[in-house]
């Protein structure tokens, strides 16, 4: 015990040495606050050593009042869960004064921590009152506890506040909805108007002239078969005027004209039905000739355009560049003597050239008849098409 009370007295004097040097130097609290030294003796579970670690707090507060919002937000929240653990987990009134002295103190100075308290400890003020109340500091207590629910009134104000603003824009919002539609709703209904009047201007037309199409089929029917009594009652009176021994010899030539007729009609109907059958393939005919013909054109320009493609002069070398062309040309004469060649050989040589030129000038004016043949073949088809189509 002697030995515990010596260690106390000499630590309580080491913490009051660095509470008067950063009473001098106040930027050391918060290197105070962060010292991982610090944090371990302030969660410790000795009585005497948190008191003393929980002074110490108390005097960096009191020297730096917005220390606690100048550190990172992980030592800000172990200070706060140590503190608070302290509160929820020991009976001790001593500890339970300075944590309560130590959160009041840090509540007045940074407006920002009573925010933090109220939201990260929901329980905080049920503890407070039901633990605590009626153990010797009820006075910061109570302090305490007005600031807590001070802020949560205030924070269910801002809620009730933003809430009717809510209402508000809502109601506002729905009020211009609706006078809009009511601004539309003449245009729709002229509009709807127009379109029931244009349908039943349309289902009108329709009726009239299905009713003029009847009237004509109704109409050709009757023309039709007038013109057949017409007919039979000529005929009748034809076979009349004539004589009996001729009646027979009149309807076999009648019945020939006859034959004829329906065979000319049956004969002009199926080369008709035919010529629409093959109007599609002459039309896709007529297009290939075309297109050939076009691509004949574009290949004989381009022909004779490579044909006749102006000169261009090579580009000069400079002097360096003639030089090393001269070096490399005369070491592969060094390296590669041209051996001699007799006349006979030259001569051979010479005619095998001749040969193979005329062979290409007699192979190119078979090649020119052959395209004019063509030309004058594809003219005549295309003119033969022509004739067909028209």
């Amino acid at each position: 015990d002697g030995e515990k009370q010596d260690f106390l007295r000499w630590f309580q004097t080491v913490t009051d040495a660095i509470c008067w040097l950063f009473g001098g130097h106040i930027q050391l609290a918060a290197c105070v606050l962060q010292n991982d030294h610090f944090l371990q003796l302030l969660i410790t579970d000795d009585v005497e050593t948190a008191i003393t670690m929980m002074s110490v707090l108390h005097n960096i507060l009191r020297v730096n009042s917005s220390v606690l919002l100048q550190v990172n937000e992980e030592t800000l929240h172990s200070v706060l869960d140590e503190l608070v653990y302290k509160l929820s987990s020991t009976t001790n009134p001593v500890i339970g004064n300075a944590a309560t002295k130590l959160l009041l103190l840090a509540t007045k100075f940074c407006k920002q921590l009573v925010k933090l308290l109220g939201a990260r400890y929901k329980g905080l003020k049920g503890l407070l009152r039901k633990q605590w109340t009626g153990k010797g500091f009820d006075r910061d207590l109570n302090q305490l506890l007005d600031l807590l629910y001070l802020e949560q009134s205030s924070g269910k104000g801002e809620m009730q506040r933003q809430h009717q603003a809510a209402c508000i824009i809502q109601a506002v919002w729905r009020g211009f909805q609706t006078r809009k539609r009511l601004k539309k709703l003449p245009q729709a209904v002229t509009t709807l108007q127009r379109s029931f009047r244009a349908k039943r201007e349309q289902e009108l037309q329709h009726l009239k002239k299905q009713k003029e199409d009847e009237a004509l089929t109704l109409q050709m029917q009757l023309q039709r078969q007038r013109a057949m009594r017409l007919f039979h009652e000529r005929q009748l009176a034809i076979l009349e005027i004539i004589h009996a021994s001729q009646v027979d010899k009149y309807m076999e030539e009648m019945e020939g004209k006859s034959a004829l007729t329906i065979q000319r009609f049956w004969r002009g109907y199926r080369a008709r039905r035919n010529f629409h059958q093959q109007r599609q393939s002459l039309k896709e005919y007529k297009a290939a000739v075309i297109i050939q013909r076009a691509a004949c054109k574009f290949l004989e320009k381009r022909r004779r355009r490579r044909r006749l493609s102006p000169w261009k002069d090579p580009k000069g070398l400079t002097d360096e560049q003639r030089l090393a062309l001269q070096q490399k040309v005369d070491d592969y004469i060094k390296l590669h003597p041209a051996s001699q060649m007799s006349e006979e050989m030259s001569k051979e040589l010479h005619l095998q050239a001749q040969e193979k030129l005329a062979q290409f000038l007699l192979r190119s004016s078979l090649d020119q008849r052959a395209a004019q043949r063509r030309e004058a073949l594809l003219a005549q088809v295309n003119t033969d098409v022509e004739l067909l189509m028209s």
